[in-house]
């Protein structure tokens, strides 16, 4: 009985002395290391718009939209698991370590609008 109370009082005088067990976030920046995730990047120019991302996606919180040349994603949907990145044959999306911007109401998506084809600039509006 003695060593528990021993024990016990050691842990409680710890925890009186020592500073807090949690972050103090967002008045301290949390650490951020390489394999932490923080929000999925595309690279816009280098994507086809296959829609693979789309698919593969298991929270549902990509859309492609090929004839718009439209990436969207919804923040609060995607769990970033990574595998819309493994997915992506041209390798235009990435994983970031950097994270948003803490938001109060949602949904919270991010349009990405595609360049446009240059076949289709050069094209005339009345030529087939």
């Amino acid at each position: 009985m003695g060593k528990i109370t021993f024990t016990m009082a050691k842990r409680i005088l710890k925890n009186l002395v020592g500073g807090p067990a949690t972050l103090r976030y967002p008045f301290e920046p949390a650490k951020r290391y390489d394999a932490s995730r923080g929000h999925i990047e595309i690279n816009i120019d280098d994507c086809i718009f296959c829609g693979l991302c789309s698919k593969n996606c298991p929270a549902d919180a990509i859309e492609v939209s090929k004839p718009d040349r439209t990436w969207e994603i919804d923040r609060f949907r995607c769990i970033i698991c990574n595998s819309c990145v493994e997915a992506c044959p041209k390798d235009c999306l990435s994983t970031s370590n950097v994270y948003k911007e803490p938001v109060l109401s949602g949904p919270v998506k991010d349009k990405v609008i595609g360049p446009e084809v240059e076949a289709e600039k050069e094209a005339p509006a009345g030529a087939e």
